[in-house]
C-alpha cells in the first residue's frame, strides 16, 4: 500500500509543479509589462528589470500554489477514476483515508511553503521590490536630466545631456544659467555624474569650461576646470519617507502597529486584517484539497469521468476565495469579524470530512426477489 501511496503522491507532486510553473510564467509575463515604462523612460537595464520582476514571485506563489494543488488533485484523481484504478484499489481493500492520504500529505507540504512565504519571504521580497521601484522612479538623473533633451529645471536654467551611460555617467553636459539676465553663465563639460548629498542632488562635471558674459560691458570671462560642482538641491522638492504598505510588513508589524505613527494609527484595522488574512491563506490549500477530495472520492463511480463534480469543486473554491476577500474587507472596517476569516477555511474542511467519511446505507437485497419467486 505504501508503494501505491507513493505512486499517487508522485503524480500529484509532478502535476502541482507543472501547473505552478505554467501559471507563474504566465502571470510573471503579464505583470512585467507594467515595468516597460521604466526601461524606456528611466533607462533601466535588463538585469535590474529581471531582478525587479523576480521579487514579485513570492506574491504570485501565495495565490498560485493553492490553485495549482487543487488542479493537480482534480486531474490525477479523475484520471485514476477514468482508468478504473480507483475501483481496483478499493477492491483491494484501500479505504477512503488511504486514498486521500497522498493528497493530504501534499496539502501539508504546500501549506508549510505558503506559511513560510506569508510569514517571511513575501514581506521581505515585496519590501525590496517597493524600495527599488521607489528609488528608480525618484532617480534624479532620470527625472531631471533626460538625455538628448533641453531640460528646463526652473525659469532661466536649462540643462542638456547628450547621452547617459548605463552606469549613470553623463556625457556632453551643458548648463545655461540665465536667471540673472545681466550676467548669463554657460558651463560645458565632457562628462559628469549626478550624486546625492544632504542638501540634495548635485551635478559633478569634469573637464569643461565656465563662460560668463557681462552684458553691460560685453566682457567675457572664461574659466577652464577639471572638476566643477553644480548644486540642484534648490530646484527639487524633498522626497518624503515612504510609508510601508501592509504587504511589506512582517506579522509582528501587522498585529502590533506603531500607534505613535499617524499613518499606522489611521490604518491599524487594515494592518491587523492583513495579518489575519495572511495566516488564514497559509492553510487555504488544505481547504481546497478537502473540497477536491470530497468531490471526486465520494459518491458513485462513473467511468466516463466526473466533469460535473469537478465543476462543483471549482465553483466551491471560487466561492471560498471570494468569501475570503469579502471577509478581509469586512475585517478592515470591523475588527471583530476576524474569526470569520479562519471560519472560511475551517468550515469547508469540516464539511468535506463529513462527506468523505459518510457511508451511504446499502440496500438489502436477496429477500425481496426470493419472496417474489415464492409468491409466483
Amino acid at each position: 500500500m505504501r508503494a501505491i501511496s507513493r505512486y499517487i503522491f508522485r503524480q500529484l507532486f509532478d502535476a502541482t509543479v507543472f501547473v505552478t510553473i505554467a501559471l507563474a510564467c504566465a502571470i510573471w509575463l503579464t505583470q512585467s509589462l507594467r515595468f516597460v515604462e521604466l526601461i524606456i523612460n528611466r533607462g533601466l537595464s535588463l538585469g535590474v528589470f529581471a531582478y525587479l520582476t523576480m521579487l514579485l514571485l513570492p506574491t504570485f506563489l501565495t495565490v498560485i500554489l493553492p490553485i495549482a494543488t487543487l488542479s493537480a488533485i482534480l486531474f490525477v484523481y479523475n484520471k485514476l477514476t477514468i482508468d478504473s484504478e480507483l475501483v481496483v484499489l478499493r477492491a483491494a481493500g484501500m479505504s477512503q483515508g488511504s486514498l486521500a492520504k497522498p493528497a493530504l500529505l501534499l496539502a501539508v507540504l504546500v501549506s508549510v511553503i505558503c506559511l513560510s512565504l506569508n510569514v517571511y519571504f513575501l514581506p521581505t521580497s515585496y519590501r525590496q521590490f517597493k524600495d527599488l521601484e521607489f528609488t528608480i522612479r525618484n532617480d534624479y538623473s532620470a527625472i531631471l536630466l533626460q538625455e538628448g533633451v533641453f531640460n528646463t529645471l526652473t525659469e532661466g536654467l536649462t540643462v542638456y545631456v547628450r547621452a547617459r551611460e548605463s552606469n549613470g555617467e553623463l556625457l556632453g553636459v551643458l548648463v545655461h544659467d540665465n536667471r540673472q539676465p545681466t550676467k548669463p553663465v554657460t558651463m560645458m563639460a565632457e562628462r559628469g555624474a549626478m550624486v546625492a548629498s544632504d542638501s540634495g542632488p548635485r551635478v559633478v562635471m569634469f573637464k569643461g569650461n565656465r563662460q560668463e558674459i557681462e552684458r553691460a560691458s560685453g566682457e567675457l570671462s572664461l574659466l577652464y576646470f577639471d572638476r566643477y560642482i553644480f548644486d540642484l538641491g534648490q530646484f527639487t522638492d524633498e522626497i518624503e519617507e515612504r510609508w510601508r504598505e501592509p504587504r511589506e510588513r512582517y506579522l509582528h508589524e501587522l498585529f502590533f502597529p506603531d500607534y505613535e505613527s499617524e499613518a499606522d494609527s489611521y490604518y491599524a484595522d487594515k494592518l491587523i486584517a492583513e495579518g489575519h488574512q495572511r495566516l488564514a491563506n497559509s492553510f487555504l490549500v488544505v481547504a481546497f484539497v478537502f473540497v477536491g477530495l470530497a468531490a471526486l472520492l465520494s459518491g458513485q463511480f462513473n467511468r466516463r469521468g466526473q466533469l460535473r463534480r469537478i465543476l462543483v469543486a471549482a465553483g466551491l473554491v471560487v466561492a471560498i476565495q471570494s468569501a475570503g476577500l469579502g471577509l478581509h474587507n469586512l475585517t478592515s472596517r470591523l475588527p471583530a469579524a476576524a474569526p470569520l476569516i479562519y471560519l472560511n477555511v475551517l468550515l469547508p474542511i469540516l464539511i468535506s470530512t463529513i462527506v468523505l467519511t459518510h457511508r451511504p446505507r446499502r440496500r438489502r437485497v436477496g429477500s425481496t426477489p426470493r419472496a417474489a419467486m415464492g409468491a409466483g
